[in-house]
């Protein structure tokens, strides 16, 4: 069975598939090739709630950068059209209690 991977944040543009890269703080050891089962929310599921499976995808590469080296073409990529690189740090770190400079994983996938 994958590994679950949550997409609670940016549940709509997975769904619309016009989001081809993520970045998580962690997830350093995944390999490319991996197969991860994207869900709704996979944490913190309260009683009653189960979770929400949205799609398969494949992990095409991995790398580990720091969060404000991100481009305008990751911003796009990340689900967020129009927003600059800037915008997107502040709001990764807002969400994600992080400083700018904190080294984050970037793994690119494809859906299945």
């Amino acid at each position: 069975m994958p590994r679950n991977i949550s997409f609670a944040k940016t549940t709509s543009q997975f769904m619309a598939r016009t989001k081809t890269v993520t970045r998580r703080q962690g997830w350093a050891a995944l390999q490319p090739g991996t197969l991860l089962m994207a869900c709704r929310k996979c944490r913190g599921l309260k009683p009653g709630e189960s979770l929400e499976r949205l799609g398969l995808i494949r992990v095409v590469s991995v790398r580990r950068e720091p969060l404000a080296d991100i481009t305008a073409e990751d911003v796009e990529r990340e689900g967020y059209p129009g927003m600059t690189p800037e915008e997107f740090v502040a709001l990764f770190c807002a969400q994600m209690k992080c400083d700018p400079l904190a080294m984050v994983t970037r793994i690119e996938f494809e859906y299945l």
